[in-house]
């Protein structure tokens, strides 16, 4: 149900982006998208895109970071999104991308949410996530 994405699935996921970043009230920059999809679509080392349902009705960011109370090696959930909600293809495909994360030998997998959604925070807790006591900040470079 899920695949790696590679370089021909450029256009397919610049088009699901925007798509998310409409429906989730974030700006949508095509040229910053696409150059940072790139990167991810051409190896493994930053992270790993996921395409999931036939025909492709959603996709998945994952990025690598480093934590010592993670023990290693970690992931960070960039972005998730399908099209066609309420089908179970976001639950069976986000539970094949865990599956595939602890072959590649990850042990954690961190993501945040906006602060409204609770209804995406109900999907992540019956997929074993927990609220954590951290507040992510962030601030442009």
């Amino acid at each position: 149900m899920i695949k790696r994405a590679g370089l021909d699935d450029l256009d397919l996921l610049a088009g699901l982006s925007a798509e998310f970043n409409k429906v989730d009230g974030h700006a949508h920059d095509d040229a910053r998208v696409r150059a940072a999809l790139t990167r991810l679509l051409q190896d493994d080392d930053l992270g790993i895109v996921y395409i999931f349902g036939d025909p492709p009705n959603g996709y998945a960011v994952v990025t690598w970071g480093y934590s010592i109370e993670s023990g290693g090696r970690d992931a960070l959930l960039d972005e998730i999104y399908v099209r066609t909600q309420g089908q179970g293809l976001g639950g069976a495909s986000f539970e094949e991308i865990l599956a595939d994360l602890r072959q590649r030998g990850l042990t954690r997998m961190f993501l945040e949410t906006e602060r409204p959604n609770s209804k995406v925070r109900t999907f992540y807790t019956r997929h074993g996530f927990k609220e954590d006591d951290s507040i992510w900040m962030s601030r442009e470079l």
